[in-house]
């Protein structure tokens, strides 16, 4: 997948192409640039909605489109707002998503003073209709963009003949009668409510980062695990223990998850993910894993001492272990 980063200046030539291809022969473009199909949006959380979305541009690529998803740097929300709101997920673990997806080209559009400024029929012609050469555009009914936000659905359907382009405005997606935003996937997380939210991103709500030394308490006590340090405006939710699913190098194990800042072997305040991993041994320091928080299980304390959280670690295994309905019995 290409990623168009930090620049206003871009095209999609070569964007997947094969060495000998030519793109007329695939999507009928004669003029030696290749047609895309197009999904537009914030992608927050790439919840059911936007798979809706992104499973449209999926299908136009099986037609010879380049699937091309267009979003901004930073998300309209933190540009527009007071710059603290969390993300539901990173821009590295967005890349890693559309890539797994099969998008060919990710377009990080630069959201600055004057982009924002760029009038909405300049914003089609200029980056819809010149760069990105777009044949089909998919986005939501509540699509905005341009100068003030003026650009809207009814701006793309007006000039989408005139440009040489395909709308379709994709319906709301709902769930349980409520219609799936990343405002409702952030509200359940910030709730600990992780099956609510796995209902409405389709799969477990994930941490995504490198395995970091931690402590090493666990290891002391014959209970190992696996530290990340999430960034600053990934969201998080509330400190406590969670069970989990860890993915590695495409394999899955089941664990359990503790977020928070460990007060009772440290004082440092700094938020961490430390996960149990059932049945696992290997030592796997920088390496790129992944956290799915499936449930809570409860909140986090200081305790009174080592052996308090070594009594309480061993029950929370256990208990993991049940809820994973994993067989054997854990060492103390």
């Amino acid at each position: 997948m290409r990623v168009i980063h930090g620049t206003t200046e871009f095209g999609l030539e070569n964007s997947g192409k094969k060495d000998g291809e030519n793109y007329g022969s695939k999507s009928g473009n004669k003029d030696g640039f290749p047609k895309s199909a197009v999904a537009f949006g914030k992608f927050d959380g790439i919840h059911l909605g936007h798979q809706k979305l992104l499973r449209c541009i999926l299908e136009r690529k099986k037609q010879g489109l380049l699937a091309v998803v267009f979003t901004f740097d930073p998300p309209p929300s933190t540009f527009f707002g007071n710059g603290t709101e969390k993300e539901l997920m990173t821009a590295a673990e967005k890349r890693a998503a559309f890539e797994k997806m099969g998008v060919d080209v990710l377009v990080e559009f630069p959201l600055t003073p004057e982009t924002a400024a760029t009038a909405p029929e300049d914003f089609i012609t200029g980056l819809l209709q010149e760069k990105l050469h777009t044949a089909y555009l998919a986005a939501g009914a509540d699509v905005s963009f341009g100068s003030r936000g003026a650009g809207n659905a009814a701006l793309l359907h007006a000039m989408a003949g005139k440009c040489g382009f395909e709308v379709h405005i994709i319906d709301k997606v709902c769930y349980n009668g409520k219609v799936v935003s990343s405002t409702g996937v952030r509200q359940e997380v910030e709730r600990g409510r992780m099956e609510e939210a796995a209902c409405l991103l389709g799969a477990p709500y994930g941490i995504w980062g490198t395995v970091m030394h931690g402590n090493r308490f666990g290891r002391t006590i014959g209970m190992p695990t696996v530290n990340l340090l999430p960034p600053g405006n990934k969201l998080l939710p509330p400190n406590g223990v969670y069970y989990s699913r860890v993915f590695l190098e495409g394999r899955e194990w089941q664990g359990i998850t503790n977020i928070g800042c460990k007060p009772t072997v440290s004082n440092d305040g700094r938020m961490g993910v430390e996960t149990y991993i059932y049945g696992f041994e290997r030592e796997i320091y920088g390496m790129e894993i992944g956290v799915s928080l499936l449930g809570f299980k409860r909140p986090e304390m200081k305790f009174h001492g080592k052996n308090e959280l070594k009594e309480q670690m061993a029950r929370d295994i256990a208990q993991g272990r049940r809820y994973h309905g994993l067989q054997g019995l854990e060492k103390n």
